[in-house]
């Protein structure tokens, strides 16, 4: 399992230095509109696959650590499926605060790091929100001990990319 962690604490790093504030923030080179958008596209195609390879990685840390029978594994994965869609709406959300604030780095205003600050607090709210409206759904597919582990390793994973998040990202600048 520690050998899967590393991994996955490499893939959310490197999530991480593709969408870094601080490079953004700090490169100097304001690039034309046109060319702005087509790097942000990109950077935001990198992210994106980034994050699928975080999940699948995610998933096999799962799947090997659960050791599901056939039949566990039958009324399981579809009940973490759905969890992993809603889960990747709250994060599209967390990744969009991310966006912003960098954008924002080094000349934003009170306002704005209010508000920031109030929608990365929504998003941690509802990630716990879909921990307990999941854990008796899938308290009723598979044993409790399995249920433990799962969301043990649920948050390991996000403990290890909030991590990489958070030392990468400089502090708020005072206006």
């Amino acid at each position: 399992m520690k050998k899967t962690i590393a991994i996955l604490s490499f893939v959310a790093g490197a999530a991480v230095m593709v969408c870094n504030p601080r490079t953004m923030a700090q490169s100097g080179n304001a690039p034309s509109s046109q060319s702005s958008s087509a790097s942000q596209s990109g950077i935001d195609r990198d992210i994106q696959m980034l994050r699928q390879d975080l999940r699948s990685k995610k998933k096999q840390t799962i799947a090997t650590n659960l050791q599901l029978t056939d039949a566990d594994a039958t009324k399981f994965w579809p009940v973490y499926d759905q969890y992993v869609a809603e889960l990747t709406k709250i994060n599209d959300e967390k990744y969009a605060v991310i966006k912003e604030y960098a954008s924002a780095w080094g000349n934003m205003k009170d306002e704005q790091a209010l508000s920031l600050t109030n929608r990365a607090l929504a998003v941690e709210e509802s990630v716990a929100q879909l921990r307990i409206k999941y854990f008796p759904i899938f308290s009723k597919v598979v044993s409790g001990s399995k249920v433990a582990t799962f969301f043990q390793i649920e948050r390991h994973v996000q403990a290890l990319v909030d991590l990489q998040l958070t030392a990468q990202l400089p502090l708020v600048q005072a206006q």
